[in-house]
């Protein structure tokens, strides 16, 4: 993951922008330019039209005096209209721009993280990874829609505004730096302060709400165990440092406002002075245009009055910008944690060996087809570019494996594991014993320190991890349904597969009983993880959506913990079928599911103890005996 600072944050979302809206940000900027330029026009003329009416009142001649101003004026109303134009569009583009940034980032984040290994998800907390797509894309909008165009705007009327005063008053113009520089120093203080709290907010911000997520997760569990109080004693404190931290960066930047807000109002009281100080003085004035015409003179009332409204104006403006400080440090503050995700390391794929549609002829060859024919193949290239095809068959061999999650604590010491084609081979052992673990190799979520995995005979790593994936059905002990119908779930193990596949998968599972009798059958939808089903049923849904996959080679991982034992029997049948020439692989704690296996292997703390089939290892009487006699359990 990179490491960026507050200007490399802020040159990647301007470089994001601009190769999001290469046209329409320009003319934005345009927009925000003549609507910044407009507001400072009336300056001018206000000097102008003073300046006329005092040469009227000496002369008397109203009449030229009105030849002269309504032009002026017309010009004026001109430019405001203008300004309302380019406001207007400025606003609707930028609303556009800033919406459209932010779909387009939050399908980088998104496109980005299904990338990303598991072990990032299991080292990661969830309300973390969900901040970075509420609060911080929140703040992101905030900077882009807001910040952006009101600093552009109030930097163009400064710059604007402090040539004018230059052009008409050196004198009063540096009066009027000297308090910039006052507020500049304050903004520093007040804003540096403000900003590591604002900090602080956002990352207490996460943790508060992946805690909140975390509670609603398990509420039947807060709820049966009676942990109602410590549960709200530990979120009051979690919120207690939101509240501190959020505190401490609004108070900070709550009072940076009227405080600049009063030196403007004060720096206003000052030039007023200075200016009538010079007005009765004989003090030459200064400034860009008396030195460009050579004609120094005496400050004059048509000088003096377009300078006071000019200084509340550059006052004003270098508030606002003070005021988008915090907005902006908590955007890049924001920013920088969604970059951290969008940063985090793909998960890597080297694999070149692919799963492809094949046939067979006569004579045993296979080549490769466009067509599904039912059977699959390897396609195995090779670096003198000829290409092998080697059947998918489904023989699974762990050759000497060591593992370990992190660096030195090895969790899987010297395993190997031989499964050839339709074998079933099961898994049992205490919970921490690696059964698990094997089956995350086999589907390289993990990938081995030491050892060999192979497939059909190719080394796993040289195979396409999505194509590798394919080959395996997969049913966890914690089902995950998503939202949509009954249906929907099922053919999520296959995409392609018709309404009679899925319910041809249902029926071999046992489900399809239960799914007729729901309201809407197979159409029936399913929401919050399937929470209107019961857990067994959830889980009859699991396997089905394994079934209509057909893999090769199935991991069944605790597929029955959560069935009833008179469901078991009904799922048992189905799964019979199911695992018909197909090489299985089951970890279970009912060793009624396991005792059938064609191998079964006892693990204990990364290790394979024993190894046989169910008649063998009674024969032994071993740790499995043990088990099956109940002389100690697995838990």
């Amino acid at each position: 993951m990179k490491k960026q600072g507050k200007i490399g944050v802020l040159a990647r979302i301007l470089k994001m922008l601009i190769q999001s809206y290469p046209v329409l940000l320009p003319i934005t900027v345009l927009c925000i330019v003549i609507s910044a330029a407009t507001a400072a026009a009336p300056a001018i003329f206000q000097q102008q039209v003073i300046s006329d009416i005092q040469q009227w009142y000496l002369t008397g001649d109203w009449e030229s005096a009105a030849k002269v101003i309504l032009p002026k004026v017309a010009i004026l109303a001109t430019l405001y209209v203008f300004s309302a134009i380019a406001v207007t569009a400025h606003t609707q583009l930028m609303a556009y721009i800033t919406q459209g940034f932010l779909d387009k980032l939050r399908c980088k984040m998104f496109d980005g993280m299904q990338n990303l290994p598991i072990k990032y998800f299991d080292t990661t907390k969830h309300g973390d990874i969900m901040s970075y797509y509420t609060n911080d894309i929140d703040t992101l909008r905030q900077l882009v829609s807001h910040s952006f165009p009101a600093l552009l705007q109030a930097s163009i009327i400064i710059v604007t505004v402090l040539g004018i005063m230059l052009y008409y008053s050196l004198w009063m113009t540096l009066v009027v730096l000297l308090g910039v520089v006052a507020m500049t120093f304050i903004s520093k203080k007040v804003g540096g302060g403000s900003a590591k709290y604002f900090i602080r907010q956002q990352r207490s911000l996460g943790k508060a709400e992946g805690f909140i997520q975390e509670m609603m997760n398990g509420q039947k569990v807060i709820k049966v165990f009676c942990h109602e109080d410590e549960c709200r004693s530990d979120f009051r404190e979690i919120n207690e440092a939101l509240f501190q931290d959020s505190f401490k960066a609004h108070a900070y930047a709550n009072c940076l406002g009227p405080i600049i807000q009063n030196i403007g109002n004060v720096l206003y009281v000052i030039i007023a002075t200075v200016g009538g100080a010079l007005l009765i003085s004989k003090v030459p004035n200064v400034s860009v245009s008396a030195l460009i015409t050579g004609s120094i003179g005496l400050l004059t009332i048509d000088i003096v009055v377009p300078f006071l409204n000019m200084t509340k104006q550059f006052t004003g403006n270098v508030n606002q910008v003070s005021q988008q400080i915090n907005s902006i440090v908590m955007a890049l503050a924001g920013a920088g944690r969604i970059f951290s995700l969008m940063d985090e390391k793909a998960e890597t794929d080297d694999g070149y060996v692919t799963l492809v549609n094949a046939e067979t002829d006569s004579d045993g060859n296979i080549t490769e087809t466009e067509k599904h024919t039912g059977h699959w193949a390897w396609k195995h290239p090779h670096t003198d570019g000829t290409v092998t095809y080697t059947p998918l068959a489904g023989d699974v061999r762990m050759t000497d494996v060591d593992f370990a999650y992190e660096e030195g604590k090895t969790v899987l010491h010297n395993v190997s594991v031989y499964a050839e084609p339709g074998q079933k081979v099961a898994f049992v052992g205490a919970t921490g014993a690696g059964k698990t673990t094997i089956t995350n190799l086999f589907n390289r979520f993990y990938d081995i320190e030491d050892g060999k995995i192979r497939y059909d005979g190719i080394n796993i790593n040289k195979i396409k991890k999505s194509d590798l994936r394919r080959s395996l059905g997969l049913v966890l002990q914690e089902t995950n349904l998503f939202t949509g119908t009954v249906m929907d779930n099922i053919r999520y193990g296959n995409l392609g597969a018709t309404d009679e596949e899925c319910i041809s998968a249902a029926r071999l599972a046992g489900a399809d009983d239960f799914i007729t009798r729901l309201p809407d059958g197979y159409y029936t939808l399913l929401s919050n993880n399937g929470a209107n089903l019961s857990q067994g049923q959830r889980q009859l849904i699991a396997i089905a959506r394994a079934a209509v996959a057909n893999p090769p080679v199935m991991i069944l991982d605790e597929a029955t913990s959560s069935i009833d034992t008179r469901t078991e029997q009904i799922v048992q049948r189905g799964m019979d079928k199911l695992m018909e020439g197909r090489t299985v692989f089951v970890i279970a704690h009912r060793l009624s599911t396991v005792m059938n296996s064609d191998v079964i292997m006892v693990l204990d703390h990364g290790r394979i103890i024993e190894r046989g089939n169910h008649e063998k290892l009674i024969s032994e009487k071993g740790v499995y005996w043990q088990l099956y006699t109940g002389a100690f359990e697995l838990e």
